[in-house]
């Protein structure tokens, strides 16, 4: 839940589907798992050609990742950055499907490595966590004074705002830096 537009009901819904997680070796598995991977034909000498997504797996799991990712691309970070890049070549409906597949893959490596995800934004996690208590039965919090000189809710998700979108702007100038070189491998951090 510590990714941007995954709620309750997706990371339910995911976890049920997945299962145990380690049972996918790589990120590429479980995207093609849950149907949201580019079917290929190809036939004799012609080129591989990619199509639609296959559609093998859970309708439930799709449905949900793609509406988590119509949440994340109105926040900011490298999620709406990869969603506007990949608008600008394919068009939405293309783009939003892509960012849901990177959202798997995203889950994927966050499950198995047991991490949160980087670029969370701690007062929307610590919301999202706090309606799931209160939705399942914790008493409210007494409200308390606020220490001076600490910084307001507000303040705080103004700063996690502003981190997020220079992580965006990272993320912007890492793919303009890999189009200037003109390689055709998969951008990385490091040169």
């Amino acid at each position: 839940m510590t990714i941007p537009g995954v709620g309750v009901t997706t990371a339910a819904t995911l976890i049920a589907a997945i299962g145990d997680v380690h049972r996918f070796a790589t990120a590429k598995r479980l995207v093609g798992y849950l149907g949201i991977d580019p079917r290929v034909r190809q036939s004799g000498q012609r080129p591989a050609r990619e199509g639609r997504i296959s559609k093998q797996g859970s309708s439930a799991c799709r449905h949900v990742l793609v509406e988590a990712a119509w949440s994340a691309v109105k926040t900011p970070g490298p999620l709406r950055a990869f969603y506007q890049r990949t608008r600008t070549r394919r068009g939405a409906q293309i783009a939003i499907v892509a960012t849901a597949r990177k959202l798997a893959s995203l889950c994927w490596q966050l499950l198995t490595t047991n991490q949160d995800y980087a670029y969370k934004r701690q007062t929307i996690v610590d919301r999202k966590l706090r309606a799931l208590e209160l939705r399942a039965g914790a008493p409210a919090r007494p409200r308390t004074q606020r220490h001076p000189g600490t910084p307001t809710a507000k303040q705080r998700a103004l700063l996690e705002r502003q981190l997020t979108e220079q992580a965006e702007l990272a993320y912007q100038r890492l793919i303009q830096d890999w189009q200037a070189t003109g390689n055709k491998t998969t951008p990385t951090a490091t040169p």
